[in-house]
This record gives C-alpha cells, structure tokens and sequence, in this order.
C-alpha cells in the first residue's frame, strides 16, 4: 500500500534545531508515521519537543552539543553511535540569522553564522554519512535519508544577512555534492527551502510594516507559512516514498519562487 510507502517504523531520525518553529513541527511528524528521535540540543532544560515525540508515543533522547563548536559537533555522532544506536535520518535544522548592513558586518558574526549554518551541517552530515555507509543496505537498497534545511536566500541574496545567504548557498551546493557521491550508495540527500515562514527567526521583517507588507504581496498562497506545513515535506522526504528522489532543493514557500 502506498501509505506503507511513508512509515519510518523502526527508523530513528537524528535532529538538530527540533526545539521550537520549523524544527519542532518536523521533529512531531516523523515521531508521528512512527521514528524514534534523538535531539540535539545545546542543553536539557528545554524538554517541551522530547514531550511532543514521547505524546506521539516514540521514544526521545537529547544529546547535548553546540553547533557553534567545532569541537562539540565533531564529537556528538561518535557519541551517540557508541551508545548502540542506528541513525536512520539525519534533518539539520539548526541555524542563526544575525543582520547587519554588509559594509557594517562584523566578522564574529559572519564566522558564526557559518559555521552554525553550514560548517555543522557539513560536519554532522559527513560522519552520519559515514555511519550509514558503515552498515548494509536494507532489502529496499536503502541505507538513509540525509534532510539538510536551506532558504530562500540559497536562490536570493536578501538584504543586510550576506552571511545567512552565505550560508544557505552553501547548503544548498553541499545537498547536491553530496547526493553525488552518496545516492547510488542507498543515501538520499535533500534540502528543505522554507519561504517566510512565521517564526521567531523572521521576527524583524513581521514587525516592519513595509517589508511585511511587500513580502505577503508577493506570495501567491496569500499568507505567510507556519510551521505545520512542513511535515508532510518532511515525511516524503526522510521516507521511502521518496527513494528516487536526491539532490533536490525542495521549496516549501506558498508559491514565492513561481512569482
């Protein structure tokens, strides 16, 4: 049966950025069609997706790391596999925006920005990359799903994040490089470009009229996005529903891009 098609039954799905917005609701739906999560997260005290996952009846565990460390991104997978768990899924959410006029932006924040946004993600990708290769494929000739969050601004240059864009370029480039190399291998690798989103990282641009007014101008759908609206994305995506598919940048956007 096609619904067959999108469970993750047996699956354990490996998350960063799960704890609140897009990262949450994408975390909530793969526990739903039936993954375990593991979370990373700079720290425990936030436990409200851990709850989510557990009412959805999966188990959930955090692991903790900051992807603003080389270091600590470095030593989280090495970690959690030597504990004896399988990653099945990998979904990079985890990322920062910070905004400066270009002639004004600081280098702390350009090197932040990229190596939350795109030096993790590459990192957490080559040694779950790794893991997956490590083992057999199943009888489906799968080993994994590789889920890599992107933006708009991987296609647009936005106005005063040069590092975001940065950033979100670059994600985009590594969706596909490593699709390259991995696909033929039984690991699909893909992205997710949100368009605006209302989340806490767009907050800035809902609370200037103008800008706010012109963006939903310009978005066929007629509002902005919420999180809910990424699960089923999400879902195909980590799923076997999805077992052709690799190397696609996949806009989740109310039409934006079509404009």
């Amino acid at each position: 049966m096609a619904l067959q098609l999108f469970s993750l039954e047996g699956k354990t799905a490996l998350i960063t950025g799960g704890t609140r917005g897009i990262g949450q609701s994408m975390t909530v739906a793969l526990a739903e069609v039936g993954a375990d999560i593991i979370l990373v997260q700079r720290d425990t005290t936030n436990t409200q997706t851990k709850e989510l996952v557990e009412k959805a009846g999966r188990k959930a565990i955090i692991y903790c790391a900051d992807l603003s460390s080389r270091d600590e991104v470095k030593k989280v997978v090495p970690m959690i596999i030597k504990d004896g768990y399988q990653i099945d899924v990998l979904l990079n959410c985890g990322g920062i925006q910070r905004r400066h006029p270009s002639a004004e932006f600081p280098d702390d924040d350009w090197d932040e920005v990229l190596q939350v946004n795109l030096t993790s993600v590459f990192t957490l990708c080559r040694e779950v990359g790794a893991h997956m290769l490590s083992r057999s494929s199943d009888v489906h000739g799968r080993r994994g799903s590789i889920i890599n969050v992107a933006s708009l601004l991987s296609f647009q240059g936005g106005i005063t994040v040069p590092a975001y864009a940065a950033s979100k370029g670059g994600v985009a480039q590594l969706t596909k490089a490593l699709s390259n190399e991995w696909a033929s291998k039984g690991i699909s690798v893909n992205a997710i470009a949100p368009g605006y989103i209302a989340t806490d990282m767009n907050t800035a641009l809902i609370n200037d009229p103008n800008r706010a007014s012109s963006i939903l101008s310009r978005i066929p759908v007629g509002r902005w996005g919420s999180p809910e609206d990424f699960k089923g994305a999400v879902v195909f995506l980590a799923s076997r529903a999805s077992a052709y598919v690799s190397g696609e940048i996949l806009t989740v956007d109310g039409g934006w891009m079509g404009r």
